[in-house]
């Protein structure tokens, strides 16, 4: 008897990916499911906003339209089924709109959809119960709300698929319970088989971000061919939880333990504590095979109990962010920029006092091309050629108009070698994030298939102590390096960046298992916070935590207070810590003449 593979390809990577992931794997997939990754906390607040300003929309839109309707047909022939959370803040419109589409291209599908998670009509009762934010202690917030949506776990994507359904659309969930939701349906794992939903929950992990597991973003990009027709990835998963992850044949990008690796620890905290709705997922033993060319088993999850708790998020819009950029060339550039930039913000800053205007509550000043984002270790060189980047923050929308209307006249009464011409300005809304727990005893999921709606039943009383995590063994003290040789960090590791709310993730995964214990000697978390200590704020803010994988040979470290307030308030231009991990590749790590002689043969 054979055994049963399901294949599940992961087809987007947020609202805004590509659109070449469904016809490539529709093409060339051979695919039981496709599941598509729309939602983040960027995104949130402006689906928010949309439902605000038009009741009919806060959903992905193009879900059910320009991004299937193409494939459509075609995935109805092959039988594949789709699980998205394109319903953002309103899965039933998004559901709605998909079967008006299906309609009218003649395809019948069955269209099913999750909700429960929206918690904004209880705003109220919310505020008055004393919610603390989960980061930062901070009371509810005093200010109108986008939105409020707890992450709902696999179980109701497993009950609509075991209705029947063919087409699973959702509101606010965990990313992972894409692919956890199917598993569950087509295995019939029990919802204490704790093992098993970790190994689901990891799987899902390494496809809810699309090509970042198959060559996206990889350190050594240069191995990396064909990005243009990027290969989007394909999990063959086995009943026992393991799978194998590769991608369609003839396509670009590259799957090898590195990019799989870069991608397991990609914005998971504590790798032991996995907290998810279904399970809290130990990624620790993970075990990565380079089993061929682009395939990769994985094996190795553990899991433990949930606990008894939904995170959720209030979204709401505090002022406005305005972005000004413009190019400066000739000697001293950066210099010249500096100057520029702070005339120009001194000048606006007269002119609102002198209208009774309160100033900016923010401001920020970054040259690019000049490493002003690097801190005290930029390299000094002097360009010729920067770009003077100017972001604030105020209340009012005026307030940032009189700074784009000022700083044109830098090019006419300030430095020379002022171009002249920007390269942009925008103006978007400052959202605030605030994360809390409750009770999952507060909010029930639904189902709704065929025009009838009925409750999800998932288990409530969770059950995680910490001392369910196994312990995880010391990492290996027997080096050498009295030779005192040093070797960039790049030569030792592969490195990747993720965020959580202003919490960087920063993972550092050692090319060979004898690296890591130079890597761990050398990368503290006294020597990580110096070397990131211009992105920090001083206190209990500016911890820094450090993790060890030992499946992988890997540290995870989390940098609280790193990002500026976050990807939906941040003035900086890498609000979402997209490049953080690029800068530790130049740590220098000492290791022993042999090993430095071996690595520059």
């Amino acid at each position: 008897m054979t055994e049963k593979i399901v294949r599940i390809g992961g087809a987007c990577a947020g609202w805004g990916d590509g659109t070449i992931a469904v016809p490539q794997l529709v093409q060339g997939g051979g695919l039981d499911y496709l599941i598509f990754d729309f939602l983040s906390e960027f995104f949130m607040p402006v689906l928010g906003r949309m439902r605000g300003m038009n009741p009919a929309l806060g959903y992905a839109t193009d879900f059910a339209g320009a991004l299937i309707a193409p494939s459509l047909a075609e995935i109805a022939r092959q039988e594949i089924k789709l699980v998205a959370n394109a319903g953002g803040v309103n899965p039933t419109a998004c559901a709605a709109a998909f079967e008006r589409m299906a309609a009218d291209a003649g395809v019948k599908l069955k269209v099913a959809y999750i909700a429960g998670d929206d918690l904004l009509p209880r705003a109220g009762d919310l505020a008055a119960a004393g919610y603390r934010e989960m980061f930062t202690g901070e009371v509810w917030p005093d200010r109108p709300l986008t939105g409020i949506n707890a992450y709902l776990g696999a179980a109701p994507i497993a009950k609509a698929l075991a209705r029947g359904a063919d087409v699973v659309i959702t509101g606010r969930i965990v990313d992972s319970a894409l692919v956890l939701g199917p598993l569950i349906h087509e295995f019939g794992w029990t919802l204490d088989d704790y093992d098993r939903l970790a190994a689901g929950s990891i799987l899902g992990h390494l496809l809810e971000c699309g090509a970042q597991a198959t060559g996206g973003l990889f350190t050594d990009w240069r191995e990396v061919p064909d990005w243009a027709n990027i290969g989007y990835p394909i999990a063959e998963c086995h009943a026992d939880g393991s799978a194998v992850i590769t991608k369609a044949p003839d396509t670009g990008g590259l799957v090898s333990v590195g990019t799989v690796a870069e991608q397991l620890l990609y914005e998971v905290g504590n790798p032991q504590r996995y907290l998810l709705p279904d399970v809290t997922a130990d990624m620790s033993g993970i075990v990565l095979q380079q089993m061929g060319s682009d395939r990769v088993r994985v094996s190795g999850a553990r899991g433990v109990a949930p606990s008894d708790l939904y995170k959720a998020c209030a979204t709401y819009d505090d002022g406005w962010r305005g972005v000004v950029a413009f190019p400066i060339r000739g000697p001293e550039a950066k210099a010249k920029a500096e100057r520029v930039a702070q005339e120009v913000l001194k000048r606006v800053s007269t002119m609102l006092r002198d209208r009774n205007v309160a100033d900016f509550r923010r401001t920020l000043v970054e040259i690019m091309g000049a490493e002003s984002s690097y801190g005290a270790r930029a390299r000094h060189q002097d360009s010729r050629e920067v770009i003077c980047r100017i972001a604030v923050e105020h209340d009012d929308k005026d307030a940032i108009n009189l700074l784009f209307r000022e700083q044109g006249t830098g090019s006419i009464s300030m430095a020379p070698g002022h171009v002249g011409m920007t390269l942009g300005v925008t103006m978007t809304e400052v959202a605030r994030v605030f994360s809390f727990l409750i009770a999952k005893t507060e909010l029930m999921a639904t189902l709704t298939a065929d025009g009838e709606t009925e409750m999800v039943p998932v288990p409530l009383e969770g059950g995680f102590r910490p001392e369910l995590v196994a312990a995880i063994p010391p990492i290996p003290t027997s080096i050498d390096y009295r030779d005192g040789a040093t070797v960039p960090l790049l030569a030792l590791a592969w490195v990747r960046n993720g965020d959580k709310g202003d919490i960087a993730n920063v993972a550092v995964i050692a090319r060979k298992r004898e690296y890591l214990p130079y890597i761990a000697a050398a990368l503290t978390p006294e020597t990580v916070r110096d070397w990131y200590q211009h992105m920090l704020r001083d206190g209990t803010a500016g911890a820094v935590e450090r993790f060890h994988v030992p499946g992988i040979a890997a540290l995870n470290f989390l940098l609280h207070g790193a990002l500026d307030g976050g990807c939906t308030a941040s003035l900086r231009f890498d609000p979402l810590g997209k490049s953080v991990a690029q800068e530790i590749l130049d740590f220098p790590i000492p290791v022993s003449a042999a090993l430095a002689k071996s690595l520059n043969a």
